[in-house]
């Protein structure tokens, strides 16, 4: 099927907006045979017409550093006459209007990305960039899989880069543009056409597909085209009514041969009903009688047509076309013949949304053409924060979620709860989601995601209706038990394998039972989770509904899953370990003595199933290590590579960071998993670091070289880390009174900016002394900050008698930087009470003259009244 760009439809309100939006990549040829002298990457816009390329960048980047090797300015150039734009090798023909050297364009791992108007442009060895991106391709070869995941997490993030593959096709081929569905467009191999529209040829099938229905014209018989692609038995063709879903005709076929099969149809009957459906079954057209309701089966293929004033009921939509929406007309059919036709190329079935509307007279076809609306999301345009870190190639889809028993007859919150553990937006392209009966073992019902993301936080809920999932499911479809859910990775239906089990490609199962059955799924069980038990979704567990929700990160494995509150498209509901549970010690963190060792300490026999500790190198490597079993039952935990040890830890050379976090579904934090942050720790400087943990609270120390280890100690409610002597699996040291010294000094930091306060004095102390002094040795000494002086009095805390005398020898040295003599000390600090003295004394002399004064305005301002006061006095006698 030839597919015209040429031919593209746009809307008036569209054509204004895509001046600005609807100019894309449509193909990339970067690898040509011999000396590359054909390159090209070809702009399109879907106007089909020429318009300005003012403001627009095109830019190529290297997967190896992600950074910018070429940058061409589009400004001064337009699209021609059908809306094509070349960039390419001088030798290409036709001629591209702006030209590059042979063997310019990159073979892969790299990326090419347009950007519009209005931005701020990457230049030539500039870092990867998502600012005023509107499109970009990401391709890689077979020798370099895996090399361009960080510019497909910036460019095209949750697609995985397009493999170019030099044996596809004899001679040469490109990477074209395609339009799959709606308005989705994929890439996909083809022979090049520089300049023009693309073949885009429909991808082959394994089952079959229905080809084009005629609607409209003066034979009142139309056919219906079916395409074959492999001899099947009987089929059967039913036309629903959709005001009352149920069968409205319904005609029988064999199907004979490879290729096209015309079925011969009665269209009157379709132009009399506001809105119908078509559905091809396996059987014969006496299963289906007239007015019978519509069948729970599932077709071959379907089609969806809603009426102008009929709207499809979401029974009807769910069971025909899951997660795909109705054809619907925008205007009246004309005269002549009409048509709705196969146009996209997408490769599942039963989707409407790859059919377009065909009005021809007698001999003509018109050709299919493009969605009119932009093939990328404009909102990349305003994104200026990029993602820190793509995701893990051993990360994949889990099944995060099940509720198949929902309370009451209808059943319609049952759901499947999709989740990828990089907790970002990601495409479902090659996920399969398969419904076992326990009965049988056998499909029975079998879902394709291909053309699908989940939400930007890793979710996917394939649902009944009431839900509002991504992908809906008729209510009551999911089986209560005993039966399995499982997901696959697979380019064809995982059930085409043969067996009734497949195992091919298997990411995720679990299998689960009601209450009251007995029957143990044993092939199920054997062939999906070997060696466990079925789950039981217990409806008496919980007061109201209750779903199996993974609080686990072990695939396969029904120990991740519990009975908890449904939550779907959010954080499962899991127990989450106690606030208490820390690192409590770190060992050979300065090299000095033994090797390496990672202290817990919690709650005592507090279960440790779904921690992980994940350790970071000098280097930026990083080493995850899920823990096991549970605290001991004086409350601690040792990793350490000796016998003694809990468990062991890998190899890390110079430890940068020790981070304890928890494995939980619906929050992404530094793990790498979706997981909260139990607590972190921080030794190195390292700048990758900050930046890595820079959303997390955390605790950065700086091991002393003279100890090997570094412990949490507490202090008014808080914890402090200091240097000390390894303690594993015994209480940690911390500063006591029982190795103290006194100090009574007076020092004159060197340098201005000095901190008056017990962390400054620690760390010009610690300087000074090297024995591993932090604040909380300082508890019992005040300070007295003076004319760029320190005085210091009190008694210095130490962990043990060697820590006290290397105190004691530092107070006796001259390291410190002490004042020039000691009656100076004492003059300063004489002086020092004196002003203290004096200044208590001004103010009360301050408050006193203020008193006066405002009793002096008071009364001057309020005099006292004369008359009133003669006609208060006392009469005296009249002398006679």
């Amino acid at each position: 099927m030839h597919l015209s760009v040429t031919g593209a439809l746009c809307v008036l309100c569209v054509c204004m907006r895509a001046l600005q939006a609807c100019l894309m990549i449509s193909e990339v040829n970067a690898d040509n045979p011999s000396f590359d002298t054909r390159e090209f990457v070809e702009l399109y816009y879907l106007g089909g017409s020429s318009v300005s390329l003012d403001g627009y960048t095109l830019v190529f980047y290297n997967g190896n550093g992600n950074k910018a090797y070429r940058v061409v300015d589009l400004s001064g150039h337009h699209t021609d006459q059908h809306g094509f734009f070349l960039v390419g090798s001088a030798e290409l023909q036709p001629r591209p209007a702006v030209t590059l050297p042979p063997n310019s364009v990159q073979n892969g791992p790299d990326a090419i990305a347009l950007y519009g108007p209005s931005w701020t442009p990457v230049v030539e060895g500039g870092n990867v960039s998502s600012v005023g991106l509107l499109d970009a391709i990401v391709y890689t070869s077979r020798k370099t899989l895996g090399k361009a995941d960080v510019l497909a997490w910036v460019l095209t993030p949750g697609s995985s880069p397009y493999l170019e593959d030099d044996q596809a096709l004899e001679d040469d081929e490109s990477i074209q543009r395609c339009w799959l569905s709606d308005n989705l467009y994929t890439f996909q191999t083809g022979h090049p056409t520089p300049g023009k529209a693309n073949e885009c040829p429909p991808p082959s099938f394994v089952s079959l597909r229905i080809e084009r229905i005629q609607l409209g014209g003066e034979r009142p018989s139309g056919p219906l085209e079916l395409h074959v692609v492999k001899e099947r038995g009987p089929l059967a063709v039913i036309v629903y009514d959709t005001r009352t879903d149920t069968v409205s005709t319904s005609v029988g076929l064999q199907a004979s041969e490879d290729g096209i099969t015309t079925v011969n149809m009665d269209t009157t009957s379709l132009s009399k009903l506001d809105g119908w459906a078509l559905a091809v079954y396996e059987g014969q057209a006496t299963d289906f009688p007239k007015d019978s309701p519509l069948s729970q089966l599932q077709p071959l293929d379907a089609f969806v047509y809603s009426g102008r004033t009929n709207k499809p009921s979401a029974n009807l939509t769910e069971t025909l076309i899951p997660g795909r929406k109705p054809f619907k007309l925008s205007s009246g059919i004309s005269e002549g013949d009409a048509y709705i036709r196969r146009c996209g190329v997408a490769r599942w079935t039963r989707d409407p949304g790859m059919f377009q509307l065909d009005l021809q007279k007698s001999g003509e076809s018109s050709p299919c053409t493009w969605y009119n609306t932009c093939p990328y999301d404009s909102a990349n345009a305003s994104k200026a924060e990029e993602p820190f870190e793509p995701p893990s190639h051993n990360d994949d889809f889990l099944i995060s979620e099940v509720n198949t028993d929902s309370p009451g007859i209808a059943e319609d919150e049952e759901f499947v709860e999709l989740w990828h553990p990089s907790g970002h937006r990601m495409s479902l392209n090659s996920i399969w989601l398969l419904l076992f009966n326990g009965n049988n073992g056998k499909v029975y019902r079998e879902i394709e995601l291909y053309g699908y993301y989940t939400d930007n936080h890793g979710y996917f809920l394939i649902g009944s209706d009431k839900l509002n999932p991504q992908f809906p499911i008729p209510a009551n479809t999911i089986q209560n038990g005993p039966d399995a859910i499982a997901i696959y990775r697979s380019s064809s239906p995982p059930s085409s394998e043969g067996s009734n089990i497949p195992t091919k490609g298997l990411l995720d199962a679990i299998v689960y039972r009601a209450r009251g059955s007995d029957r143990d799924s044993a092939d199920l069980i054997q062939a999906l989770t070997p060696g466990q038990l079925p789950l039981l979704e217990d409806p008496g567990a919980l007061t109201g509904d209750e779903s199996l929700s993974r609080c686990g990160p072990d695939r396969l494995n029904h120990n991740s899953f519990v009975v908890a509150s449904p939550t779907p498209m959010k954080m499962n509901d899991c127990p989450h370990p106690p606030e208490q549970l820390v690192i409590n010690e770190v060992g050979g963190v300065s090299g000095a003595g033994r090797g390496l060792f990672v202290e817990l300490l919690g709650p005592p026999l507090t279960p440790l199933h779904g921690l992980v500790l994940v350790l970071y190198g000098s280097s930026g490597e990083r080493h995850v290590v899920p823990l096991k079993d549970s605290l001991g039952e004086h409350g601690y935990y040792l990793l350490k590579n000796d016998s003694v040890a809990n468990q062991r830890l890998p190899a890390v050379a110079n430890l940068g960071a020790a981070l304890l976090c928890f494995d939980l579904l619906g929050e992404v934090s530094v793990c790498g998993r979706n997981s909260q942050v139990q607590d972190l720790l921080v030794f190195s400087d390292d700048q990758s670091l900050r930046h890595l943990f820079h959303s997390v609270t955390q605790q950065h120390v700086r091991p002393v070289p003279s100890f090997d280890s570094i412990s949490r100690c507490a202090t008014k409610g808080s914890s402090v880390w200091i240097s000390s002597d390894s303690t594993p699996h015994i209480p940690n040291y911390c500063p006591t009174s029982a190795y103290s010294n006194p100090i009574d000094v007076c020092l004159k930091p060197e340098y201005t900016h000095f901190n008056c306060n017990m962390d400054g004095f620690a760390a010009l102390f610690e300087k000074s002394c090297h024995c591993g002094i932090s604040s909380l040795h300082l508890k019992g000494v005040n300070l007295t900050c003076l004319s760029e002086k320190l005085y210091v009095e009190g008694s210095v805390l130490a962990l043990s008698e060697q820590q006290r005398e290397h105190v004691a020898q530092t107070l006796r040295s001259e390291h410190l930087p002490s004042c020039s003599t000691a009656q100076e000390r004492l003059y300063n600090k004489g002086s020092s009470l004196g002003l203290q003295v004096g200044l208590v004394l001004a103010v009360v002399l301050l408050f006193a003259m203020g008193g006066a004064i405002f009793f002096y305005l008071y009364k001057k301002k309020h005099p006292q009244d004369y008359y009133s006061m003669e006609l208060n006095e006392q009469e005296s006698p009249i002398e006679l």
